[in-house]
């Protein structure tokens, strides 16, 4: 598979959450904030879950789960990460999960899928793992997370060397999500936004929470040359200010999908409709 096949750099990923296993606690603030938002879906529904799928969670979900009263299994990338959930976990990619199909009917991924080259195939098998009627719950970094960052970037190298790296992932677009979900078969797919700005005194402080969180480059086209030494004071100082704080994006597509079911609302036969449109309209 070529570079387009495969934007990322899966090794690279791997190592970036190893080394961020011991430090993800500087971010876990802004961690747990996704996580809440995210888990806020459970609410919206009566069904009970009993057996769930943390699938990257940096130890921040398993314990929310837990707290719910849900018996929950863990699973990362990274073994350092995995074993943060505090449950038993397995470290695997993915790209090719070893889960049983129906072993849970609860499947939480928050912010662990946007380094997925296969994503529609890492959904294909998510959804195979859950019994008929689980719920999928996903959050994704969506087009305009860190655009502050990627325009500054851009322009600062752009001006240095006449042309730019890709230094930020790209994000898909928050209208592709749902479709992605149903490609996926996924059955009742809803995809919407949270929007989470974060404020900097320090604009280094961004780059070391990216870094403590294990969301550094891993672009499988990146640049392997170190940057001009210019780049990074240029492009920080770049980035918009507001009250002496400098405001970063965060756009999440949040994802809710069910695994089929004949049970869940189905859409109607074409044909089927008792309602006369001309009655609907009819002229007084």
């Amino acid at each position: 598979m070529d570079a387009m096949q495969t934007p990322f750099d899966r090794h690279a990923v791997r190592l970036h959450r190893d080394r961020a296993a011991a430090t993800t606690d500087d971010v876990a603030d802004i961690l747990r904030d996704a996580a809440d938002r995210l888990l806020d879906r459970l609410d919206d529904t009566t069904r009970t879950f009993t057996r769930a799928l943390d699938v990257g969670g940096r130890g921040i979900i398993t314990p929310l789960l837990r707290d719910r009263g849900i018996e929950t299994f863990a699973t990362d990338l990274s073994p350092a990460m995995a074993a943060r959930s505090g449950a038993l976990a397995v470290a695997a990619d993915e790209e090719f999960l070893p889960f049983a199909p129906g072993r849970f009917d609860l499947i939480v991924a928050n912010l662990s899928l946007h380094w997925v080259n296969d994503l529609p195939g890492a959904l294909i098998q998510l959804r195979m793992a859950l019994e008929p009627d689980g719920m999928f719950l996903a959050s994704l970094p969506a087009l305009g997370t860190l655009a502050e960052l990627r325009t500054a970037l851009t322009e600062a190298e752009l001006a240095l060397t006449g042309g730019a790296s890709p230094r930020v992932s790209p994000f898909p677009d928050l209208r592709d999500c749902a479709s992605l979900l149903q490609r996926a078969g996924f059955a009742l797919p809803v995809a919407d936004a949270e929007d989470i700005t974060l404020a900097y005194a320090n604009p280094l402080a961004l780059l070391r929470d990216l870094r403590a969180a294990g969301e550094t480059n891993a672009v499988a086209l990146r640049s392997r040359r170190p940057p001009p030494r210019a780049l990074l004071p240029m492009a920080l100082g770049e980035l918009p200010a507001h009250e002496g704080r400098h405001p970063i994006t965060l756009r999440l597509a949040m994802l809710t999908g069910w695994s089929p079911a004949p049970s869940q609302p189905q859409p109607a036969r074409r044909g089927s409709a008792t309602v006369n449109l001309n009655d609907v309209f009819r002229d007084d």
